[in-house]
C-alpha cells in the first residue's frame, strides 16, 4: 500500500522538495494533507496538481481565497494553527512530514505522535524546545521519529545495525555559512542581502540566517541529543566547507563512520519518508574527483557567539533551550527587516536568557509560558 503522507509546511524549502520526491514515486506514496501558513498561492497550485484529501491555511484571512479556487476539486479546505494541529491526528495519514518552521511545529508533532504516527522530523525547534517531552511520547506510543535535517539524517544512516552503547561521540559537520572567513569585526557591518548568500544549501529565510551565525548548528546539536539519546560531552561540531560529509559518528573502538553525498535536501527527505527502505533515484551523484581536498577545522565560538551559548544551554537543559530558541526566532526576524545588526543577535539572546526564570523540569505548560515570555523579553529588549 501507498504512505500516505501529510507535509505540515508544503510551500516551504523542505515541502516543495519532499513533493518532488513524492511525485518521484508514485506508486509508494500520495499526499493526504498539504498546509501552508501564508503562501496561498502556491499551495492552492500544489493542491491542484497533487489533490490531497485536506488542505489547511494557517493565515485564516486567506481562507477564503484557498477555499474558492479550489470549489471544483475534492479537496477540503480549512484554516488556523488550531486545524493545522489536529489534522494530524487523521486515520488515513500514515506519516507526517513536520516541515514548519520554528516553535509552530511543536503542538502539531506533539499530536501526531499522541495520534501514533511516523514522524520525519525536518522542524529541529521540536526536539530543541521540548525534546524529553518528544522522546516519552514517542516510546510510550511506539512511534518511530525519523530525522530529516541532513546532519541527523547521516548520524541515523550511521547508526544503522549499530548496538547504542558502541557510540562514544557524534560529529556534526557545519558549511561555516557565507562568513565562515570574516574577522568579527567585519560581522557587525554585513547585510540581510550577504547573510542570506549561503555558499552552499538553497534553504528558507531563518534557516539560512541561523546557519550564517551557527545558531542552526547549536540548535542541531542539542536535537542530536535527544533523536541519539546522547550526553552534550558526546557531541561535537567541526568546520567542513565543502558539505560533502553530512557528519559522522566515532565508536568506542575508534572507527569512524560518515554518511556523503552531493548537497541536496532531497536525499534526506527521501530516506526518511521511504525508511526503512532505501529508495532509488535520478540525484545528482557525488564525483570525488571535483573535491581534491576535504578540509575540517574547529569553529571560532568567539566569533560565533550563537554556537557557543547554544552548546552552553544544552548542557544546563531545562527549559533554557526553550528561550533560546524563542529568543533567536524574534531577533532573526528583526534582523530580516533590518532593525538590528548581526552581532546584535547573540547578544540578545543572552540578555533574554539573563531575565528569564530557570525551570529544570519543565511541563508542556511551562514550555508554552516559557516560549511566550521569551519572545516579550526579546521584543522589548529590540524596541
Amino acid at each position: 500500500m501507498k504512505r500516505r503522507i501529510a507535509i505540515l509546511g508544503s510551500t516551504g524549502s523542505i515541502g516543495t522538495q519532499a513533493i518532488e520526491v513524492i511525485e518521484h514515486h508514485p506508486d509508494l506514496f500520495s499526499v493526504e494533507v498539504l498546509t501552508a501558513y501564508n503562501n496561498a498561492e502556491l499551495l492552492v497550485r500544489q493542491a491542484i496538481s497533487l489533490v490531497p484529501n485536506i488542505v489547511v491555511i494557517g493565515n485564516e484571512e486567506k481562507y477564503e481565497f484557498v477555499k474558492a479556487q479550489l470549489e471544483n476539486f475534492p479537496v477540503k479546505v480549512f484554516a488556523g494553527l488550531k486545524s493545522i494541529a489536529e489534522v494530524v491526528e487523521l486515520d488515513s495519514i500514515d506519516m507526517v512530514l513536520t516541515a514548519m518552521v520554528g516553535y509552530a511545529g511543536l503542538l502539531p508533532t506533539l499530536n501526531a505522535l499522541r495520534a501514533g504516527k511516523a514522524i520525519a522530523l525536518a522542524n529541529k525547534e521540536t526536539k530543541v524546545v521540548a525534546g524529553e517531552l518528544v522522546n516519552k511520547l514517542a516510546a510510550e506510543k511506539n512511534v518511530p521519529v525519523i530525522p530529516v535535517d541532513s546532519e541527523h539524517s547521516a548520524i541515523f544512516q550511521c547508526l544503522t545495525g549499530e548496538a547504542h552503547p558502541g557510540i562514544e561521540k557524534i560529529i556534526l559537520t557545519a558549511s561555516g555559512g557565507p562568513f565562515l572567513d570574516k574577522s568579527f569585526e567585519d560581522l557587525g557591518a554585513v547585510t540581510r542581502k550577504e547573510a542570506l548568500d549561503h555558499p552552499n544549501w538553497c534553504m528558507g529565510d531563518k534557516i539560512t540566517i541561523d546557519s550564517a551565525s551557527m545558531m542552526n548548528k547549536g540548535l542541531e546539536a542539542i536535537e542530536a541529543r535527544w533523536l541519539f539519546n546522547l550526553r552534550p560531552d558526546q557531541i561535537d561540531v567541526v568546520i567542513h566547507p565543502q558539505s560533502v560529509i553530512h557528519s559522522m559518528v566515532q565508536f568506542i573502538d575508534g572507527s569512524v563512520k560518515a554518511q556523503m553525498g552531493v548537497p541536496d535536501m532531497r536525499m534526506p527527505i527521501q530516506y526518511a519518508l521511504g525508511y526503512p527502505h532505501r529508495l532509488k533515484s535520478d540525484f545528482p551523484r557525488l564525483d570525488f574527483t571535483q573535491f581534491s581536498k576535504l578540509t575540517f577545522e574547529t569553529p571560532d565560538t568567539k566569533k560565533f557567539r550563537n554556537l557557543a551559548i547554544s552548546l552552553e544551554v544544552m548542557k544546563k537543559g531545562g527549559n533554557l533551550p526553550c528561550v533560546m530558541n524563542a529568543a533567536n526566532e524574534v531577533v532573526v526576524d528583526a534582523f530580516l527587516n533590518e532593525k538590528v545588526g548581526f552581532l546584535e543577535m547573540p547578544s540578545l539572546i543572552e540578555q533574554v536568557l539573563g531575565k528569564t526564570v530557570f525551570l529544570k523540569n519543565p511541563t508542556y505548560e511551562d514550555y508554552c509560558s516559557s516560549d511566550s515570555e521569551a519572545r516579550e523579553i526579546a521584543k522589548q529588549l529590540i524596541k
